[in-house]
């Protein structure tokens, strides 16, 4: 990968970007590649050395290697810090390192921690619950230890004391204990099984020079286009509709006696492709969404 410095950060994040912590070990697949889209992950590989990245893009994750420092830093005798566990499964070897396993009276407790903001401490994350699923999937299968809880430690990067005073559903302090629900193995395995076919069938068709399957709305964190109706000159909306016929009528109606509504096209679009794919670029579902949304 080509690291760009555009905003001349310091040198010492320089160098903490380019000695990376991380690293899969031996393993074809960790957690995090399988719960990722299977087109990302194998236009990643293809073009890990054509891929450029921004430091200032990058500074958020280093918070997380900071994290880990002071796991190892404060770990009690019950804790194991950042383990990465291998296992085979369905001609895989699959890995995933877990920040924090605490060894309790009648089994282990898996810690997430996540640096994160606000907004995503408030949400059921699906990510986060396939996530630890899959690590207390692992665990029980090296260790044949019952895995009892599982938990998120947010660390919540824009925290502001005003909301958490203002705010009913607002984390009041910078560091939140979000419960996981724990799956058993039958729905891990279920779960792990279809992720794994959607990966094997993403590499075969790379390996063959195929079409890949395409990233889903989900995977691109797409938002569609709304249009809202609101007082003329207004913020706020009275109404919103996906269907651009439906607002119109809407519209109409409101308008019928006074002219004083109109219609505000908040534009939809693919978040992640836009501003956190690394693979954009190469991506010819994405060159292919910007050609139509060119000529629309």
């Amino acid at each position: 990968m080509k690291l760009t410095n555009h905003f001349n950060l310091p040198k010492t994040f320089i160098n903490v970007i380019q000695r990376p912590q991380y690293s899969r070990g031996r393993s074809q697949i960790s957690v995090t590649e399988i719960l990722n889209s299977p087109r990302i992950v194998q236009l990643r590989q293809k073009h890990l050395d054509d891929i450029t990245e921004d430091a200032a893009d990058m500074v958020w994750s280093l918070f997380g290697t900071a994290v880990h420092n002071i796991l190892e830093h404060g770990k009690d005798e019950n804790h194991i810090v950042e383990e990465r566990l291998h296992v085979e499964f369905n001609n895989w070897h699959i890995s995933g390192a877990i920040d924090l396993q605490e060894v309790l009276p009648n089994g282990i407790g898996i810690r997430d921690y996540k640096v994160t903001s606000a907004w995503a401490v408030q949400q059921e994350k699906l990510e986060w619950i396939e996530q630890l699923n899959l690590y207390a999937w692992l665990v029980q299968k090296v260790k044949n230890t019952p895995v009892v809880d599982l938990q998120i430690i947010g660390i919540v990067r824009d925290w502001s004391r005003r909301d958490a005073a203002s705010k009913e559903t607002y984390p009041q302090a910078p560091i939140v204990t979000l419960e996981i629900p724990l799956w058993d193995m039958e729905t891990c395995e279920a779960f792990l099984s279809a992720r794994l076919s959607k990966h094997n069938e993403a590499a075969f068709a790379m390996g063959i020079g195929d079409v890949l399957e395409e990233c889903t709305p989900k995977e691109m964190w797409e938002k569609p286009t709304v249009y809202a109706i609101r007082k003329i000159g207004g913020v706020r909306a009275k109404t919103l509709h996906g269907d651009k016929e439906k607002a119109e009528e809407d519209l109409a109606e409101l308008n019928a006696k006074k002219n004083e509504y109109e219609i505000e096209v908040r534009q939809g679009g693919r978040t992640r492709c836009e501003s956190f794919c690394q693979v954009a670029p190469f991506c010819d579902q994405y060159k292919q969404y910007l050609a139509d949304k060119g000529n629309a």
